[in-house]
Formats: structure tokens, C-alpha cells, sequence
């Protein structure tokens, strides 16, 4: 398609007129249109246009200068559209549709709202709900901009450059001034950004001290400001926290060979405050259920890749028909994606880089789920949809694992014990994935947990497995395709013995692994280039134990192993957390036990599932 004409906007324009000023309904979907082919010459004339279609296009953004003051409906779903401040020359705007565009965010959400003060629909929903969100923020985010500028005023030495300090000001304002989840600090550092140039530009007067109502007392969970229109925090998944005084102050006593408990290599354990305590799992949404089984959870990978300190506060977590992502700060359940009849068992994130059509690249996070019935769903959970459905196994999938250096590459562990890595490829303009095949792994026995060699992704993966810890070749450049396992990993008595489930592995850095089965009650780590550095021909290795942990021996089954790999360990022995028991939920007083947790990158967050249907988030001290 190429640029618009009058004769096509007469076509089919509504009513049928041979004048565009005398059209009101406009239907430009499915023409394959891009940005550069809306002319505003052209369709400033549609001076009485009301209602617009241009959903099912390939539009990236709108011109800034349609012209067209008396649109009242817009359709813009399944686009390309990254941005959405040029709606704001749409000010009698009252519906609007953008579902299908995979690049906008919660942050565009608020946007909209904050752009639009007439808007009464949103992808077909009331968003008044969303409009009370942003009055909520930007009461506060003016009177935290405000304060700021008193403070900055006052530490303005007498010489220095109005202009200079200005604009200094705006910009520690923006660096420096945080509210709400990280979810929302694009639209939080937008609006910062915009009330602090108000500000510089009135002089200081612009923000009245009536514009700045007292902060209202918080509101109870159930009713706190959602994260987006389309409702996910259920009156359900209210936060069931413990009072304020009711700390987590672990007194974890980790036995370490050769170091006796208590001494002075012993490392403070976490103080841990809990926040929230979500029963977002359940069948029906029905508080009653503490029977579906939550299997996993895991951090979304940091946008700010490669910044100092870069985090993220955004965990996916799955069990029953269910994956749930939530923002660790506020509790809020941001996105839920249901598949009747699935049972998910492993989440896994990666972070994908995508061509337009126009040829920019777009950074954007992609959840692989899977689970009872084999197949893998790749989830764009910020679009909120399924992009991608791998038939990968005809038996359940107990885990997944992404490369972690190779974004697409992700390998599936099934009970028809195989391993299989594919690549998902890069998606197609209309977010389309086409998985292959690379590699086949056949185990002896169910893989459990999956564990790239840190030191050497690329070429080994560890599997923790029904019958003990194997290692398979993964290099691409090798012609079989089809492979089984190179070595097989032997513990002295006091660990894992050979043959032993092995349910928890994982690197502590790039040498050191850790590694648990049930029944023994103790992690046992070892190192991994002294132990494949005596390997030589054998199939067979005895690891090389540098410490064993005490942890707690049971008779369960499947309880896993995390580590941060943000947070530097001890020389002798990370901290082993010890939760409490029971836990207050409401008036219910529930002895629960953990079977999953899972820690950010500084260890900052930590979620834990239990085995009663509830997912605990926790925040360092």
C-alpha cells in the first residue's frame, strides 16, 4: 500500500460523500499502511472526522499533525506502535484501542490517561480506574518535585547561572526523584520530567500549595491503584503481611567442613522484612484453595543490562493453569496468562532483539512456560499474549533453561527423558516464532533441573536427574545431533550418592557448584574445573568436595537450589535462610514449608512458593 489518496478516504469514508470535510467514519484497517503514508495534508481535510479505524497496519508511530480535533474514536490495535504521545493533538478523544501492539507498556497506559482527560474506554474497558491512578501519581510526583526545588534553591550558591541551575535542576529531579514500581519509572521519570520544566518555567510559582492535597491515608490492598486497566490484582491476591514489627531475623548456623559453626568465618545471615503474601494460583480464584501446586518462579532479566547495579523487582511465577508476573514492590499481579487444562511446572525469561519493518531494533522480554502437557508457550507478557506455542515433548516438561549467551537458544528437560535445545529464531514482524531443532540429549533417567557450565555455556550442560548429576556435550559444531551422556558425576558418602536424585544444582560462580538431593539434609559444593580437569576418558567422575551444608533432611522431593550471582559469596560457605514457621495469614495461622525461592540480581527481592498456594515476596534490610 502505498501513500493515501482522496479517492480511497471517499471510498471508504462513511456517509459516502464526494467531499472528505463531509465524512465522520473512516475505515483504513487491514491496508498495510505506514507511518509515512498517513499525509496530514491530506487528512486534515476530514475536518469533521469522528471516528477512525487503523487497526491491522504496520504504523510505528502517528504524525503529530493529523489535524483531526474532532476524532472522538480511534482504533489503532495490532500495530507497530512504540510510542503514544502524539495522541495528546486528539484532546476530544473518548474511545481508544491499542491491543496487538507489542511495544507499548503499563507506562503507555498512564500515558494515554494522563494525555487524554476525556477518554472513557480503553481496548474496550472503563478506564476510570486507571485515570485514578494517574491523579494518585501525580499528586505525588508534584509534591515530591516540588520539595525537591526548595531543597535545590536552597543549596544554589549566589553566583551561579540561572539558566545552568535550571537545567540542572530538571535533570536531578528526573535522575533523582522515584515513586511507585519499576514497572512505571518510564512514565514516573516522564511526568518528572514535565512538572519539573513547569516548574523552571513559571519561576517556582507554578505549583500552588492548593494543587498539593495531603497525601491520603494508604488504602487497603484489595483497593490499592492496579497497573493497568485490564484488571489483574484480584480482590484475592490482597497482601496478607505481618505487621511492621514482625521482622525476619534469621540465626541460620551453616556447618561447613572444616569450620566449625560460630566462627569467625561464619556470615550474618539475611534480615529479610516480608511484604507480601499472594494466593494469585488458585482454582476459581477461590481463597479456600491450598491444593494447586506452585512449581517455580523466576526475575525477569534487567532492561539496563550492563549498568551498575541494574535489577529487577518483576518475578514470573506458575503452578496449576497459571503464570503469574508480579512486581515484588507494590504486590501487584501485572499480568496472568491462564491455559485451561495445563499444569505449568517451569518458567524461564529471555530478552529478544527485534527488527521492524522500518528497520529500528526493539529490546523486549519474552517468558518461556511449560508443564504437564509438553508444550512451551512464549509469552509477551508486557503485550499481554501468547506469541509462540513448541510442541517440544509428547510427555511433561519438568524444566526449562535459556543459553546464556545465546538469546533464542532454550533447552527443555522432559520425563520422556530427553533433553532438547532449540532455537526459537528471531520473531516475525507479526511476532511469530519458528522453532527448530538442534540438538537431542537422552538421559538414563527424568532431568530435573538443567544448569549451563558457567565457564563454558556453550560447550557443556549440567542436568540434576532422577538417577544422579550428568553432563552432556552441547557444542554446535560437533556433527551428531543426537547425544548421550559424556559423564556421569559420583559423590563420596555424606552427599549424593551415585545413582541418587538430584533435585537442586546450581553455580554459585563460575567454578563452583552446588547440589542437593532429598533424604541426606546437606548441599553439598564442589568444584567444577578440578573435578573435569582429572577427567581424562572416564564416564565416570567423583566430584571434588570443597564444602557440605547442613539444610534439613526430609523424605520431599523437589525442593530447588538458587543462587544469586549478584551477590559475592562467602569464602566458606554462602548464608542458608531459615523461614518462619508458621506464618500469620489473616486470621488463618498456617505452618507452611517453602519448596521454591528465587532472588534478583543483588539479592535485594526474594520470592519464595510454599506448599499451601501462596507466593511470599520478601525484601532485604
Amino acid at each position: 500500500m502505498g501513500p493515501l489518496s482522496a479517492r480511497l478516504l471517499m471510498q471508504r469514508g462513511r456517509p459516502k460523500s464526494d467531499r472528505l470535510g463531509k465524512i465522520r467514519s473512516l475505515d483504513l484497517s487491514g491496508l498495510k499502511l505506514l507511518s509515512e503514508h498517513l499525509d496530514p495534508k491530506l487528512l486534515s481535510r476530514l475536518t469533521q472526522l469522528q471516528e477512525l479505524d487503523l487497526s491491522n497496519n504496520q504504523l510505528e508511530t502517528l504524525p503529530a499533525n493529523l489535524g483531526l480535533s474532532h476524532l472522538r474514536v480511534l482504533r489503532c490495535a495490532n500495530n507497530q506502535l512504540g510510542d503514544v504521545t502524539a495522541l495528546c493533538q486528539f484532546p476530544q478523544l473518548e474511545e481508544l484501542s491499542l491491543e496487538g501492539n507489542p511495544f507499548l507498556t503499563v507506562s503507555d497506559n498512564l500515558k494515554v490517561s494522563f494525555l487524554l482527560p476525556k477518554l472513557r474506554k480503553v481496548n474496550g474497558k472503563d478506564a476510570s480506574s486507571t485515570s485514578s491512578q494517574v491523579e494518585n501519581l501525580n499528586r505525588e510526583l508534584t509534591s515530591r518535585v516540588t520539595a525537591h526545588w526548595e531543597k535545590f534553591k536552597a543549596a544554589l550558591s549566589p553566583g551561579e547561572e540561572a539558566e545552568k541551575a535550571q537545567a540542572d535542576f530538571v535533570k536531578s529531579a528526573v535522575r533523582d526523584i522515584r515513586y511507585g514500581p519499576e514497572s512505571l519509572s518510564e512514565f514516573t521519570q516522564w511526568r518528572v520530567r514535565m512538572i519539573s520544566e513547569e516548574l523552571v518555567a513559571s519561576g517556582g510559582a507554578q505549583v500552588r500549595e492548593a494543587d498539593i492535597p495531603e497525601r491520603p491515608p494508604k488504602a487497603p490492598a484489595a483497593q490499592e491503584p492496579r497497573a493497568r486497566p485490564v484488571a489483574v490484582k484480584r480482590p484475592d491476591d490482597v497482601s496478607l503481611s505481618p505487621s511492621p514489627n514482625k521482622r525476619v531475623c534469621t540465626s541460620s548456623s551453616v556447618c561447613v567442613e572444616g569450620s566449625a559453626p560460630g566462627s569467625d568465618d561464619s556470615r550474618p545471615a539475611l534480615d529479610l522484612e516480608p511484604l507480601h503474601f499472594l494466593q494469585c494460583h488458585s482454582k476459581n480464584n477461590s481463597p479456600r484453595d491450598l491444593e494447586t501446586q506452585l512449581w517455580a518462579c523466576a526475575f525477569e532479566p534487567a532492561w539496563e543490562e550492563g549498568h551498575a547495579g541494574a535489577t529487577s523487582q518483576t518475578v514470573a511465577t506458575c503452578g496449576g493453569e497459571a503464570v503469574c508476573v508480579i512486581d515484588c514492590q507494590t504486590g501487584i499481579v501485572l499480568h496472568k496468562y491462564k491455559a485451561p487444562g495445563e499444569e505449568f511446572f517451569s518458567v524461564a525469561w529471555t530478552a529478544l532483539t527485534v527488527v521492524t519493518q522500518a528497520g529500528h531494533k526493539k529490546r523486549w522480554s519474552v517468558l518461556a512456560a511449560a508443564g504437564l502437557r509438553g508444550l512451551v508457550r512464549l509469552l509477551h507478557v508486557r503485550a499481554g499474549f501468547c506469541c509462540g506455542v513448541i510442541r517440544a515433548h509428547k510427555k511433561a516438561i519438568a524444566t526449562l533453561c535459556f543459553s546464556p549467551t545465546h538469546e533464542t537458544h532454550l533447552f527443555t528437560a522432559s520425563y520422556d527423558k530427553r533433553i532438547i535445545l532449540w532455537d526459537l529464531g528471531v520473531p516475525t514482524h507479526d511476532y511469530e516464532f519458528q522453532a527448530s531443532r538442534l540438538l537431542t540429549l537422552d538421559a538414563a533417567s527424568i532431568p530435573l533441573r538443567l544448569c549451563p557450565v558457567a565457564s563454558c555455556p556453550d560447550a557443556y550442560l549440567l542436568a540434576g536427574c532422577e538417577g544422579g548429576c550428568c553432563c552432556w556435550d552441547v557444542r554446535l559444531d560437533r556433527p551428531q545431533k543426537r547425544r548421550v551422556c559424556e559423564v556421569e558425576f559420583v559423590f563420596s558418602e555424606g552427599s549424593e550418592a551415585a545413582g541418587r536424585r538430584v533435585d537442586g544444582l546450581a553455580f554459585v560462580n563460575e567454578d563452583v557448584v552446588a547440589s542437593k538431593g532429598n533424604g541426606l539434609g546437606t548441599i553439598c559444593l564442589w568444584s567444577w574445573s578440578q573435578t573435569w580437569g582429572a577427567r581424562g576418558k572416564q564416564s565416570s567422575l567423583a566430584v571434588v568436595v570443597l564444602a557440605r551444608l547442613q539444610w534439613s533432611p526430609t523424605k520431599l522431593a523437589y525442593f530447588s537450589l538458587s543462587t544469586c550471582p549478584g551477590e559475592p559469596p562467602h569464602p566458606a560457605a554462602p548464608s542458608i535462610l531459615k523461614w518462619p514457621q508458621p506464618w500469620a495469614l489473616g486470621q488463618m495461622v498456617t505452618k507452611t514449608m517453602v519448596n521454591t525461592v528465587a532472588a534478583n540480581r543483588t539479592c535485594t527481592y526474594l520470592t519464595a512458593l510454599t506448599d499451601s498456594n501462596i507466593v511470599a515476596i520478601w525484601k532485604r534490610q
